[in-house]
């Protein structure tokens, strides 16, 4: 879906979204393309990839396939390098790879699977920011989104691992914020509920659905664009005051 919003301020810039092969990922590099930005679009699945950067550059958006496991600090670097060297210096990361959530009872939890999940969603952003900051100081600007969920938020049915990677980010965030604000760089947090990706809708029979839309006060799951258009605004000089945020997209479930 494309942003019903301008961001003037996004045209131009570089973004770098992980985790964008497929679902949020890949609908924020849509957005961030429809906008005028110039997307490097990270993940592990090619063929995936290959789809959205087509679709980007279809719509006349440019775009740039980069496979890479975020867990590992080198392919990171190397997807920094062939982005900066094809678009130019990254302005904005979406460190949105991860997504692990799936309930395991914590008596059930191996300790290969705690560190797998870890990697995966709180490593991994560690990781991409840790790649994309020396530029990013040098400049002295920039803009980090971080993406946590509602598990780290509040406990819920989401595995343990989930949660505690989960609510790291959020403190990663923070503590980041404080650090780097003086260097011009700005940091902030998303955290969905129920968002109705393509996997959720395959996934999750629609009786289902209503049930989980029931517990959220607006009565319903939420939408890609939910996410990417808030992705949009704290990229954005729209939000150009706001860094340490974490913002609950979670249609009232979680309120603070």
């Amino acid at each position: 879906m494309t942003s019903t919003t301008l961001h003037p301020s996004l045209a131009a810039k570089t973004v770098l979204v992980t985790g964008g092969s497929r679902g949020i990922g890949a609908d924020t590099a849509r957005a961030f393309a429809a906008q005028g930005a110039k997307v490097g679009v990270v993940g592990r699945d090619t063929a995936a990839l290959a789809d959205v950067v087509a679709g980007i550059t279809e719509s006349g958006g440019t775009a740039l396939a980069l496979t890479a496991d975020v867990t590992d600090a080198a392919a990171v670097a190397s997807a920094r390098d062939a982005v900066e060297f094809q678009l130019g210096p990254v302005d904005v990361l979406c460190a949105f790879a991860g997504g692990q959530g799936y309930p395991v009872r914590s008596t059930e939890l191996t300790e290969q699977r705690w560190r797998e999940v870890l990697d995966a969603d709180l490593t991994s952003a560690f990781l991409s920011i840790q790649a994309v900051l020396p530029g990013m100081v040098e400049r002295g600007s920039g803009s980090i989104i971080t993406m946590s969920s509602t598990a780290g938020r509040q406990p819920g049915q989401a595995n343990l691992a989930y949660a505690v990677a989960n609510a790291g980010i959020v403190m990663l965030t923070r503590h980041l914020a404080t650090e780097l604000g003086p260097q011009g760089i700005r940091i902030n947090c998303l955290a969905p509920t129920s968002i109705l990706t393509e996997k959720v809708r395959a996934n999750m029979p629609p009786a289902v659905q209503d049930q989980v839309a029931a517990i959220h006060p607006l009565r319903r799951l939420g939408l890609p664009a939910d996410v990417t258009e808030a992705a949009l605004f704290l990229a954005s000089d729209a939000a150009s005051y706001l860094t340490g945020l974490t913002l609950d997209i979670s249609g009232g479930r979680v309120t603070n």
